[in-house]
């Protein structure tokens, strides 16, 4: 088994780009992350070069501050602003696919509330994405898979999915384990990010480093979502790399 065209590296590891070309992998974008690089000039040229001899990807969007089911309408302009810039600049760098964490934060927004508003800013927001472009909502502090499948269900439009953070389902915001979230999710499902960690905090270990059953979790996702692509998200990657050789998912270079 060689999943080298459905594996992404995160930008987050600086040398993810160089990675993908050895390896022939694609590339997540996250530059755009950090809300201020939507408003620089020079930035797209800069994500342009890493892009290049390279030849899928996904783009995450920006998230610090941002919610789209924020009480504050000011804030949900501001985020609806803010997507749109990253929808743009995914435009022009040819990259129809973005990763958008859900927003929701426990203690502060009910879930009815998190659901509903969510579900009507997705409904007003998805007329300005093109057909050929997917928005993937991302868990983060998210509790259970409940709540996500239930906006996405209620929007009921191909441009929205799901993507699976697994590390995310398996700190100590989530009250379900990461084998859990996967069926749930899984008609949804359009991405996934893998990392790995001890069951608290949010480390971003390599996947053979933590208490996630990693090759449990990768054996359920190619059966029940053979088509959702996947990213490493680790700040060096190639100790997961490693990982996946050993285990058979890749073949060496």
């Amino acid at each position: 088994m060689d999943i080298r065209q459905r594996l992404h590296l995160s930008g987050m590891d600086s040398h993810a780009p160089e990675l993908a070309r050895k390896w022939g992998l694609g590339l997540e974008v996250t530059d755009f992350c950090y809300a201020p690089m939507l408003d620089d000039p020079a930035t797209l040229p800069a994500v342009r070069e890493k892009m290049a001899g390279i030849d899928h990807f996904w783009l995450h969007a920006p998230f610090a501050e941002l919610a789209p089911c924020a009480v504050d309408p000011l804030v949900r302009e501001v985020t609806a602003r803010r997507y749109r810039q990253a929808l743009s600049a995914a435009r022009q760098l040819g990259i129809r696919r973005l990763v958008i964490h859900s927003g929701y934060i426990p203690l502060v927004y009910f879930p009815e509330w998190f659901t509903e508003q969510s579900v009507a800013f997705w409904r007003e927001f998805l007329p300005e994405v093109p057909e050929d472009m997917v928005l993937a909502l991302e868990n983060v502090m998210d509790e259970t898979p409940r709540l996500m499948t239930d906006i996405v269900r209620q929007v009921d439009d191909p441009r929205l999915g799901l993507c699976l953070d697994v590390g995310h389902a398996n700190t100590c915001a989530s009250r379900t384990p990461p084998m859990e979230w996967i069926a749930p999710m899984a008609p949804y499902l359009r991405h996934v990010h893998l990392h790995n960690n001890l069951g608290d905090w949010d480390l971003h270990s390599s996947l053979g480093e933590g208490s996630i059953p990693m090759q449990q979790i990768l054996a359920a996702l190619l059966e029940q979502c053979p088509e959702a692509t996947w990213t490493i998200e680790n700040q060096d990657c190639a100790p997961s790399l490693a990982w996946l050789v050993q285990q058979g998912y890749l073949s060496e270079e």
